[in-house]
């Protein structure tokens, strides 16, 4: 690897761990995904998983089952620079699991050209969607 490419998976794992530590904003009992989008080494925008604006946070039901509004951590950041004077076009998402098919679409159509992500999702129909519309996915692994 050059250097260039070392100082760039040293912003990567940076802003991985900085994606983590924004999850824990979530009030999601079953899993807490943070996001972090990044444009020209600043945060425009940040995102975890939760109920919209004015609802509980309680993200799953009685049967631990979560609730058909919750919002994923990327739609929220993406939602949330889209109500900025900020563009993601062309930014980098930092996200702590692998971006579902529906935040796929939402990334694909906000101009976001680069997702980074630690772990995987159970299904891989987003990442493949994203590679399909030229994205650059990266996954990173904290643990080297």
């Amino acid at each position: 690897m050059d250097n260039t490419a070392d100082k760039q998976e040293l912003l990567d794992k940076r802003y991985i761990r900085m994606a983590f530590i924004w999850a824990e904003n979530s009030y999601c009992k079953r899993r807490r995904v943070g996001a972090i989008l990044v444009k020209n080494k600043m945060i425009i925008s940040d995102g975890y998983n939760g109920t919209p604006a004015g609802f509980e946070n309680v993200c799953e039901d009685e049967n631990n089952i979560t609730k058909p509004y919750v919002l994923h951590a990327e739609a929220n950041a993406i939602t949330k620079v889209a109500r900025s004077n900020n563009s993601s076009e062309g930014a980098t998402l930092y996200v702590t699991s692998a971006p579902c098919i529906e935040c796929a679409k939402l990334i694909i159509q906000a101009g976001i050209k680069r997702v980074v992500y630690a772990d995987s999702y159970r299904l891989s129909d987003g990442i493949d969607l994203l590679k399909r519309a030229n994205i650059e996915v990266v996954a990173i692994d904290l643990d080297e």
